[in-house]
């Protein structure tokens, strides 16, 4: 079966086609996409036998992969307030590819479905239970194809290992702890702001530093700085993390801070996680950051030597795709694994067309 991998950005969409052993047998980024479900595409695609979507948001309905019906789409479109930044580009992704394939069936695939395996310690906050009932208050978690496909991969790499700390780093970032293959910890929680900060999210914050901020803003002005003006962003003025590396090598020191609060919090994040799992057996790179900036690989794992990790320095300089970094006396492998969500995606919907999930 080949699938057509539908990854819907915030201002792109990545179409890839998957043969049946993963191959990919075609790829097309439209790198500037409005939303439009009229999307004239020059391209020649292979035959495509079902379509597979990334949504961000599931939240307690959509914990599997499902096969899209119009009744699945209003229940995704319902998740909107959950996360405003991802959702609609989901939606509209999937309105564009059942455009151009109308004849094929469509499934979603869900970042929140692989953290569903959370421990009630991990997932519930402490909040009055009428709240929590109300309104589904919960830690979700996110990226959630990206841990469970780099976790799988990197004990397959490593020969094994059940405790694995994954670092998805890119525009977002979030950590996951993962045992044995199932999530039981992450820093992401009811929506994408929360845990590390990130590109242009704030990340954590003090639930009273917002109940103050809300009284010299409006919501909206505050959501709109937590989600677009903080972060990177908001200490350094770049969300790029590579402006940020060149404006320190030239002496910035709000860049400079950036990377501190960037990396303190990532190692912070780090043990977290590993005291979740109760010990540590490999730690995961993986995302545009954690595939490709060996300087904050490193400032991570030298901070984190009271848990037996080291580098070695040449490998973590020279890593490329899937790549071991950890330096022989490292007590714990540390590993760079190349983020193929559309791997996940691919599988997800073979696995819903298998099983005729549809609810």
């Amino acid at each position: 079966m080949n699938v057509l991998v539908v990854n819907a950005g915030s201002s792109s969409l990545k179409l890839s086609v998957l043969g049946e052993d993963d191959t990919v047998l075609a790829q097309h980024h439209v790198e500037r996409w409005d939303g439009t479900p009229d999307l004239d595409l020059d391209l020649t695609l292979p035959p495509v036998d079902a379509v597979g979507h990334r949504v961000v948001h599931g939240g307690t309905r959509f914990t599997t992969p499902t096969v899209i019906t119009p009744d699945v789409r209003r229940g995704i479109e319902e998740l909107t307030d959950l996360a405003p930044l991802h959702q609609p580009r989901a939606l509209a992704g999937i309105d564009a590819a059942q455009a151009l394939f109308p004849d094929v069936p469509h499934v979603a695939c869900f970042d929140t479905a692989f953290h569903r395996t959370l421990p009630a310690a991990a997932a519930t906050y402490p909040l009055p239970s009428a709240w929590r009932e109300r309104w589904d208050l919960r830690r979700y978690g996110f990226h959630g194809l990206s841990h469970a496909y780099a976790s799988r991969r990197a004990v397959e790499l490593a020969g094994g290992g059940s405790r694995v700390v994954t670092c998805h780093l890119g525009a977002g970032c979030s950590l996951a702890a993962v045992h044995d293959g199932r999530s039981v910890d992450t820093t992401m929680g009811f929506t994408p702001l929360a845990g590390l900060p990130m590109a242009t999210r704030s990340g954590d914050l003090d639930p009273g530093l917002l109940l103050h901020l809300l009284d010299h803003l409006t919501p909206d002005k505050l959501a709109d700085g937590l989600a677009h003006h903080s972060g990177l962003r908001g200490l350094a003025g770049h969300a790029d993390l590579r402006d940020v590396h060149a404006a320190s090598a030239q002496g910035d020191v709000n860049a400079r801070l950036a990377l501190d609060v960037f990396t303190h919090r990532l190692r912070q994040g780090i043990a977290a996680m590993t005291a979740s799992l109760g010990g540590l057996d490999l730690l995961v790179f993986t995302g545009g950051i954690g595939e490709h900036d060996p300087d904050v690989r490193a400032r991570v794992v030298d901070g984190l030597a009271f848990l037996g990790l080291a580098l070695n320095r040449g490998a973590n300089a020279a890593a490329s795709g899937d790549a071991g970094i950890g330096a022989e006396r490292s007590r714990v492998p540390v590993w760079v694994v190349t983020a193929r969500e559309d791997i996940e995606i691919a599988d997800g919907t073979r696995t819903a067309l298998a099983a005729d999930i549809v609810l």
